[in-house]
């Protein structure tokens, strides 16, 4: 047990510092700034803190912090860190405060924009830091109010349609996870994560709720659970609300949304799906793969038709997440099966998590470069309506590659050791779904190409033909961080690898089913 309450300090101190600036009246908007990076940046602070005092042999949470809350329905204050959950609250501190910076001169009424920013921030911590059930329901949950507001009231055109339709999804499909929830409780008596994955691991989960309302109740309960992640990544045909949603938020919303919140459905599906309900997710293994190269495939090829710029990245961002679900999905197909391989599963997995962090610097990075085009242009985000930006402003080119080659899987930058694990991993899992996949990979290259070569290259045309100006000091603190860091990572993968190792190699021995 942790003598000091470092996570929930990491939780709730954006949520403190969104109540300090709905108190704060009167203050000027540089203030109001000012005061949400700060508080933006304990999260950084805080988990380089935990980082410190991390263990990355042991893979059973650390600094756990339990204390009972609603006795009459067994629900404990819980929360723990493991190396997924550390990987995720840094990823969370990097990417919120240059979403910030991105938007520091775009915004009205900087205090209230602030304050949601926060408010979003600490809820995500809530999700991937809590042991609970319920409080971790009340994370997921609170994380739409922030979002929903954030894309309506400072969004695009169609702002407001994408807002509810974000919602109504989520809320949907969270309905369906709720109810799941609500019925594991009342055969269980325990909304613990770690509680019921022992009881899945030892068979005794499964005979609890056959007991409690059938042998098919642990099918429909795993299916409740299942639509409420899906929708939240999304897994393909439930990713409808991304490409608007992500389109219509304002820049910095929309770095926080593909570069965090995206990642709070894959979470689920490793925290939760992968220990909980191991025999139904292998069961449902086929169809799930099939429905995670529909992501892998189409969403780069729909992306690949975009001309909105926006839209092309939102797509990017369904086919990048979709690579994660492919792993998961391929190393539960092979569980169970005669000689499958624990270091193909391995690869796989380890993959898997580097590739949501590496996405999450990329993607954000992508979204900031769309943003600060459009600022330079009047709202421009057309692919035909650029020419020539190379010329025009070199370092931003600059820039702006290394975050788009990151995102195509170069080597030598971040993204491709993660997409490299993935598909080693799936190749000795699956050959046949990973040979699919790889259309996914060429049309990815083809969209992201066009890209560079129609917006960058060539004479000066269209937007680019008046002044456009080059990196301007506040947006280098947007984009170097994260281009720093997919260098970095890109030839030091050891850096994160080492934090996920013994945990990948904990889930990669656990092939057989119970």
């Amino acid at each position: 047990m942790s003598t000091l309450p470092l996570l929930s300090l990491v939780v709730f101190t954006p949520f403190a510092g969104a109540a300090g600036l709905g108190l704060l009246r009167g203050a000027s908007p540089a203030a109001s700034r000012a005061l949400a990076l700060i508080f933006s940046l304990s999260t950084l602070a805080l988990s380089l803190v935990l980082l410190g005092g991390f263990d990355p042999a042991r893979t059973a949470p650390q600094f756990v912090e339990r204390h009972a809350w609603i006795a009459a329905l067994n629900v404990n204050y819980s929360l723990g860190l493991d190396g997924l959950s550390l990987l995720l609250v840094l990823l969370t501190g990097i990417v919120t405060p240059v979403a910030l910076l991105a938007s520091a001169k775009a915004e009205r009424d900087s205090r209230l924009f602030g304050a949601l920013f926060l408010m979003l921030q600490g809820a995500a911590l809530g999700v991937f830091l809590a042991l609970d059930f319920f409080p971790w329901f009340l994370f997921w949950e609170l994380s739409l109010v922030p979002a929903f507001f954030l894309i309506k009231l400072w969004g695009g055109q169609g702002a407001t349609r994408a807002a509810y339709q974000f919602v109504i999804y989520t809320i949907g499909g969270s309905a369906f996870m709720l109810a799941g929830f609500a019925a594991l409780f009342v055969a269980t008596g325990t909304m613990d994560f770690n509680t019921l994955a022992q009881l899945a691991a030892d068979g005794s989960l499964a005979q609890k709720l056959a007991a409690f309302g059938g042998g098919n109740w642990t099918k429909v309960i795993f299916l409740g659970v299942l639509i409420g992640l899906a929708v939240k990544v999304p897994l393909w045909p439930f990713h409808t609300w991304l490409p608007p949603a992500y389109a219509e938020a304002p820049t910095g919303a929309s770095m926080f949304l593909t570069g965090v919140m995206s990642k709070m459905g894959v979470y689920g599906f490793l925290r939760i799906l992968w220990p909980i309900f191991p025999g139904p997710l292998h069961d449902a293994s086929c169809w799930l793969l099939a429905l995670a190269l529909g992501g892998v495939v189409l969403g780069a090829w729909s992306a690949m038709r975009q001309t909105d710029l926006k839209r092309m990245v939102a797509y990017s961002s369904i086919n990048h997440l979709s690579y994660c679900l492919l792993a998961l999905f391929a190393v539960s197909y092979a569980t169970g099966r005669a000689g499958p391989s624990s270091e193909a599963a391995a690869a796989a997995l380890s993959g898997t998590l580097l590739q949501m962090f590496n996405h999450g610097l990329s993607a954000a990075a992508l979204f900031a470069c769309v943003g600060m085009l459009e600022a330079r242009t009047g709202g421009k985000r057309g692919l035909h309506e650029f020419g020539g930006v190379r010329t025009a402003a070199p370092i931003f080119a600059g820039l702006c590659g290394v975050a788009m080659f990151s995102s195509l899987g170069l080597p030598g930058l971040n993204g491709f050791v993660g997409e490299f694990l993935i598909f080693r991993g799936v190749f000795g899992l699956n050959a046949w779904a990973a040979a699919i996949a790889c259309l996914g990979l060429l049309a990815t290259a083809l969209f992201l190409l066009t890209f560079w070569q129609r917006v960058f290259h060539g004479p000066r045309a269209g937007a680019t033909t008046g002044v456009f100006a080059d990196v301007q000091p506040g947006e280098y603190l947007t984009l170097v961080p994260l281009v720093a860091l997919m260098l970095v990572l890109g030839v030091a993968p050891h850096l994160l690898t080492r934090l996920i190792n013994p945990l990948v190699t904990a889930w990669a021995g656990h092939l057989t089913l119970p």
